[in-house]
């Protein structure tokens, strides 16, 4: 790699790792929170969620917005949006400022993150790209655990007396730095017109939020009557959306989304994979650390360290994923969902087998089997992004990259809710907790689902390619990646 490139890379690895951390950072602080505040059983499941609710929902127009006016600027506004929702998140004296203020951390992650996948379609050639989405792909999985080990370790050190403040306020000086390398950033941008579809940012937005808020919020609001209408209304908003993007397209307009996107196969069939992946993934990490802290007794800092295994397999997976994807092909993401299905199963087995060494502190089976998750899930996403982004044509990189990141997000909520409403609805919780085994049975079901939808993926690049794709280890044509 170039000194540029590196640069781009630091930049970008660090703004990535913001973005996810703090998805999962406020999970251990929720009781903290909730005594410091008094905030409601609604107010703390938003400041949970309004976070990944608008972020899910902007991610799109956000990923166009760079396309139309440059990366590089939209990054900075973004990281500069973040940053100051943080301290604001950290200063905030009552729940509804706290729920208020996440809510503008999700836009200004919204604006930021898509212009990162676009930095790495776009600056990134041949095995530099290769590993720029490699690294990308560890660092959303350190991300992820670290945001739980952290807001755990912040919380029980009780900085300056700050309690659960801290798990915002170390956004603060992270946030700047990021904001003086974005200075440095390559100044591109997509080759469309500077103009937005708002019409097509409405409806796309009320759309995933019609879906969103009364998933998130029903269970803790008991499921109202008028949530099952906003979850109606979804659908009658998806048709407005499809039918105002293509009436753009036919009058020569920039679609907030190309519907061209979904004409290229792996696209559309890597968005599918992405659904029911993330979905999965979410779901587990959801509710292994209810089931951790509620049937185990872990502390915060104890159910954080337990995922420790599940990610170092997953950074490791991640950095070794271009090795094996050069002599395999798309079979990496075969081996990828095959290996998490089978780490699911094995977690559920111990789940009805229940915990015999924690007696001792170290549920060893428990922790092979997140080492078998973490394995797949580290091949299961840098060479999905990669694939999924491969044939995009650069004016449309920053859309497809929000277009991608929205699936996952979606997927991740509607994973959680499904997988969480299953673990909570059980009757019963202890150590070999049935709950949790009826959860594992439906996230195995998700993990399968993206295993067989592979099936789908590999049939079209043999009919791409021909009968040569099936002795080539390369199996796009993409210059920029190996895949």
């Amino acid at each position: 790699m170039s000194p540029s490139q590196r640069s781009t890379l630091a930049v970008t690895m660090l703004a990535t790792f913001l973005a996810v951390m703090d998805q999962f950072i406020i999970n251990v602080a929720l009781p903290a929170i909730h005594e410091d505040l008094h905030a409601s059983a609604a107010e703390a499941e938003f400041a949970v969620s309004g976070y990944a609710l608008v972020y899910g929902a902007l991610l799109i127009t956000g990923g166009r917005l760079g396309d139309l006016f440059g990366f590089r600027r939209l990054f900075i506004v973004g990281v500069a949006t973040f940053t100051l929702a943080s301290l604001g998140c950290g200063l905030a004296p009552t729940a509804e400022g706290l729920v208020a203020f996440r809510v503008i951390q999700g836009v200004g992650s919204a604006l930021f993150y898509p212009q990162i996948l676009s930095f790495l379609q776009t600056a990134f050639d041949g095995q530099a790209k290769a590993r720029a989405f490699s690294m990308f792909g560890a660092a959303v999985g350190l991300a992820s655990v670290c945001g739980q080990v952290l807001g755990g370790l912040l919380v029980s050190l009780d900085l300056f007396g700050l309690s659960w403040r801290p798990v915002f306020l170390i956004n603060v000086p992270l946030g700047l730095v990021a904001l003086a390398g974005g200075a440095r950033l390559p100044a591109s941008r997509g080759t469309a017109r500077p103009q937005l579809d708002m019409v097509g940012v409405i409806c796309l937005t009320s759309a995933l939020l019609l879906l969103s808020v009364p998933l998130v919020g029903g269970p803790g609001w008991g499921w109202p009557w008028w949530s099952y209408a906003l979850l109606t209304l979804t659908l009658p908003a998806v048709l407005a959306f499809v039918v105002w993007e293509g009436r753009a397209a036919r009058r020569g307009r920039l679609p907030l989304i190309d519907g061209g996107l979904f004409r290229q196969r792996v696209f559309a069939a890597g968005n599918g994979l992405a659904l029911a992946f993330f979905a999965g993934n979410a779901g587990l990490f959801f509710v292994l650390t209810l089931h951790l802290q509620q049937d185990l007794d872990y502390t915060p800092l104890r159910s954080g360290l337990t995922f420790a295994p599940l990610t170092l397999a997953f950074i490791v997976a991640s950095l070794a994923a271009p090795r094996i994807q050069r002599r395999a092909g798309l079979h990496v993401l075969t081996l990828g969902y095959g290996l998490n299905l089978l780490g699911t199963v094995a977690l559920l087995v111990v789940a009805l087998a229940g915990y015999h060494g924690e007696n001792a502190g170290i549920p060893w089976a428990l922790l092979a089997a997140l080492t078998v998750i973490g394995l797949g899930q580290g091949l299961g996403v840098s060479p999905l992004m990669g694939a999924v982004l491969a044939d995009v044509p650069r004016r449309h990189a920053g859309a497809a990259s929000g277009v991608m990141e929205t699936t996952a997000q979606v997927g991740a909520a509607l994973g959680t809710v499904v997988v969480g409403l299953v673990f909570q609805s059980a009757p019963s919780h202890s150590a070999s907790s049935p709950a949790f085994a009826e959860a594992l049975t439906a996230d195995a079901g998700l993990s399968l689902t993206a295993l067989l939808l592979m099936a789908f993926v590999l049939r079209r690049q043999d009919h791409e390619e021909g009968p040569a794709a099936t002795t080539t280890p390369t199996v796009r044509t993409d210059p920029g990646l190996p895949i």
